[in-house]
């Protein structure tokens, strides 16, 4: 089926999206300070309850994609928590764009950021009927 291709797609895309969060989980306080600067943050003084939140959330959404990876192995199964998670990606874009804004962020990574929620959610919302089991 190619509907169930594309929201295979759509799902491994917001796997990979969610889940390279891993990445600030591992990292040393000086690759975190990098890795913000390079996308346009100021010099992060190291403070050790930030180093701690930081290493919360991106285990939080480290865990979110791999709940999108099960939802691209196993759509069938899931079927029912898909249009779900679209509405987390769309929701998620919602409140990056509000936030962005206020703060008068520059495109990078703001619309970057903003995109992919918005393509990733739109993209499982319009294909997740094509999880739905085949009734016989």
């Amino acid at each position: 089926m190619k509907s169930l291709r594309y929201l295979r797609l759509f799902l491994g895309f917001s796997a990979f999206a969610w889940g390279i969060s891993v990445v600030g989980v591992f990292a040393s306080w000086p690759q975190v300070d990098g890795m913000a600067q390079g996308m346009g943050a100021k010099p992060l003084a190291y403070d050790p309850m930030v180093d701690y939140w930081l290493r919360m959330m991106a285990g939080a959404f480290a865990l979110i994609g791999g709940w999108y990876l099960a939802l691209l192995l196993w759509p069938r199964k899931f079927h029912a928590a898909i249009p779900w998670f679209g509405w987390i990606m769309v929701l998620e874009g919602v409140i990056l764009l509000a936030h962005g804004l206020r703060l008068g962020l520059g495109p990078f990574p703001f619309y970057g950021d903003v995109s992919a929620c918005f393509v990733g959610g739109g993209g499982i919302l319009w294909f997740s009927s094509a999880a739905r089991p085949e009734v016989r």
